[in-house]
């Protein structure tokens, strides 16, 4: 009932969400996706769950030869709160999908948002409390500063982080989630990968470019799963780099009310520095090919760019990688992606796992091609998506 409500609604948080830089295409994916997740959640819910308030998780596991000794897992909910801290890159999303498995489960939240964005996430927290649908004070938002709220949790509360691993790190080390054993969890940077098979064909090199193309481009790169690193087969390496900047020589960045803008702005001017920083820490070990500030090669459609969030898309090509170290830790929120080449699985294998902690690798595959030995070189290091 709550996502029906909000779907109702869905044109006052578009007309909001261009006040974030994006455009109505970027918003579709927080928008719609953010009420989308409430509805899964509900269908599985209404599937899987009783009314009950403790579940039984499985059968009963015998511990002892005669099985007069064994275990069963029951899950109820905890007693405190959930409190949900999160980015700026999908202010409606990013809460919706801490939201709803929360209170299916029975827990209060507190929810924050970055600074950045905050005016969607408070939209769709009011139109929530409008509706009446929820127990009075289960939903509750701060924005702003949230002071010494650390200090008043205890075992029964848990965190959620989604941001800078910067960030994070120092929330978890506050000493009275460390003094009380409070459960923190954290979704922080991520140098994602995209790898263009060994033997891929000239399809498999298009379908490639036009995925990479699309993760600079949706969300001005603002996603945690997009991709950062691109591995190319040496031999494919300039094909794949020409294929791609004459794709992104198309885009139109700029203010996403203008009917002829395609790319949106960064959450802010602050991210725009932020950005240009990373990419000249990056250029150090990278030859930037296309975009970027370094460059300024790109017209940005907007009536005065200094001001402006708008950071071009931007492509840098690292033609040694197993020699390079800032590729594969620092990212840059934003529009920018590092092609490299890679010359057998072995040093494929390599490349993939110095991106401690990311998210995701995606595999582009000709449709008939074996890739179960690059599979077992990667899978380890992250989730794998294979396409």
């Amino acid at each position: 009932m709550v996502a029906q409500y909000l779907l109702q609604r869905k044109e006052d948080f578009y007309a909001l969400a261009t006040a974030t830089g994006a455009t109505r295409k970027d918003a579709w994916v927080d928008v719609e996706g953010g009420i989308g997740t409430l509805f899964a959640y509900s269908s599985l819910v209404r599937r899987e769950l009783s009314d009950e308030t403790a579940l039984v998780e499985d059968a009963w596991i015998p511990l002892s030869k005669n099985g007069t000794f064994g275990a069963q897992h029951i899950l109820s909910p905890k007693t405190g709160v959930a409190i949900h801290i999160d980015a700026f890159n999908f202010p409606i999303w990013g809460m919706l999908e801490k939201v709803a498995p929360t209170l299916l489960a029975g827990v209060p939240c507190i929810v924050k948002p970055a600074t950045e964005g905050a005016e969607l996430t408070h939209a769709v927290v009011a139109a929530i409390h409008e509706s009446g649908l929820l127990p009075e004070g289960s939903l509750q938002l701060i924005c702003g500063q949230t002071y010494d709220l650390f200090d008043h949790l205890n075992p029964q509360d848990t965190i959620t982080f989604t941001g800078s691993a910067v960030t994070g790190q120092k929330l978890r080390a506050h000493p009275h989630l460390n003094a009380h054993s409070i459960p923190f969890t954290m979704e922080a940077d991520s140098v994602n990968s995209a790898i263009l098979s060994p033997a891929a064909n000239d399809e498999t090199i298009d379908l490639f470019v036009r995925e990479v193309f699309r993760e600079i481009t949706i969300k001005a790169g603002q996603k945690c799963t997009a991709i950062r690193r691109a591995f190319v087969p040496a031999a494919l390496l300039e094909t794949a780099q020409t294929r791609l900047v004459e794709k992104l020589q198309k885009v139109v960045v700029g203010d996403p009310n203008r009917e002829n803008v395609t790319m949106g702005t960064l959450a802010s001017v602050k991210q725009k520095l932020d950005v240009a920083e990373k990419v000249e820490q990056l250029s150090q070990e990278a030859e930037v090919v296309f975009g970027s500030h370094l460059r300024e090669d790109f017209t940005l459609q907007v009536d005065d760019a200094e001001k402006s969030a708008c950071y071009p898309p931007t492509v840098l090509v690292c033609n040694n990688p197993s020699q390079a170290e800032n590729i594969h830790r620092i990212e840059a929120f934003g529009p920018v992606v590092t092609l490299m080449p890679y010359g057998d699985l072995d040093e494929l294998g390599a490349l993939v796992a110095r991106g401690e902690g990311s998210l995701v690798a995606s595999i582009v595959r000709n449709a008939d091609e074996n890739i179960e030995a690059l599979l077992k070189k990667i899978a380890p290091c992250m989730a794998v998506y294979i396409s």
